[in-house]
């Protein structure tokens, strides 16, 4: 399924287009960029903007941000919200479902998660302490809300993300988080992933597609990138440009390196 179907940019005014991120190059050229696969992914070098542009669609979609405050209010979006403003989304149909993640951003959530479980834990162990003595029903319901909210973590997570390596923890994370006919911005999700979870992660994506799913993704991953027919808008050279797997350089180096590895480190 694809929800967004396109996303337009309307003429900046002068004052706005001097500052970061109205000067980049990537910016400038940007007319209107077309999602025509329920897979979409971004590449290009680090510092080609395709993060940037990532993260003002998720200002511009109002996308629920996973790890971080709101796109409304997150000062790491400040710059990209102001840019989002000048973005028009066409739908095939609007979706509030899904999520925008960033690999930094996952690693902060869970470890607030599990500072909220300790939280949890500390309130039901102060009930039982100031509740000795009175009625079994009064305690109960005292400790309701934080029973309730704890088993709901338990039911979603297990133990917890933090209790598994980094590729369990954002499989469990986006896989729990997942619910069908969403729009899920990501952006470097193989930043957590080893080669064979990466490879998992493909396999649930297509699941995902399977419910009505479309996915924007920021990738360097060769393995990623392989998606079965997705498209592949790479940002090189201030532009966005629609490319095929083979023609990455990303694809090409890896090969290279992989078959011959001796001819790249003996120039270290």
């Amino acid at each position: 399924m694809i929800h967004l179907k396109s996303a337009s940019v309307r003429e900046f005014n002068e004052r706005d287009a001097v500052v970061f991120p109205f000067y980049l190059d990537v910016v400038k050229s940007l007319r209107e960029m077309e999602f025509s696969s329920p897979v979409t992914f971004f590449v290009g070098e680090n510092g080609s903007g395709k993060s940037t542009i990532m993260e003002t669609l998720a200002c511009a979609i109002n996308s629920v941000a996973v790890g971080s405050e709101s796109v409304k209010t997150d000062k790491t979006l400040a710059a990209v919200r102001k840019l989002s403003m000048y973005f028009r989304l066409a739908w095939t149909k609007r979706t509030h479902k899904g999520f925008f993640l960033r690999a930094e951003d996952f690693f902060g959530y869970a470890k607030k998660m599990k500072q909220t479980q300790e939280e949890l834990q500390r309130e039901l162990e102060n009930v039982e302490g100031e509740y000795q003595g009175r009625s079994k029903l009064a305690a109960d319901l005292a400790r309701m809300p934080y029973a309730s909210e704890l088993s709901a973590i338990q039911r979603r997570y297990g133990d917890g993300l933090d209790t598994h390596s980094h590729g369990e923890s954002f499989m469990t994370l986006f896989q729990t988080r997942f619910v069908p006919n969403g729009l899920y911005l990501l952006d470097e999700p193989e930043a957590a992933l080893s080669p064979s979870r990466q490879l998992t992660f493909i396999a649930a994506l297509k699941q995902m597609v399977e419910q009505n799913s479309q996915f924007i993704i920021a990738t360097h991953s060769p393995i990623i990138l392989a998606f079965p027919d997705a498209t592949i808008l790479s940002f090189e050279g201030g532009q966005i440009q629609e490319v095929k797997y083979r023609q990455l350089e990303h694809v090409k180096l890896t090969k290279d390196f992989l078959n011959s590895p001796e001819s790249f480190l003996r120039y270290l």
